[in-house]
């Protein structure tokens, strides 16, 4: 009985850290989706002035 508490004790915190772990690779994806939004419209934008 004991064993099985431990063995979800330890399942629970690998996904915690997994979820932790995810969360930080999700904030820096984040991050550099925003960066590549940016840089598309300010190339979108020099495009479309550079044709008129």
């Amino acid at each position: 009985m004991l064993n099985l508490l431990l063995w979800i004790g330890i399942i629970i915190v690998a996904f915690w850290l997994i979820g932790v772990i995810f969360n930080i690779l999700g904030g820096i994806i984040h991050i550099f989706l925003i960066i590549a939004a940016i840089l598309f419209v300010i190339y979108a934008i020099r495009k479309s002035r550079g044709r008129k």
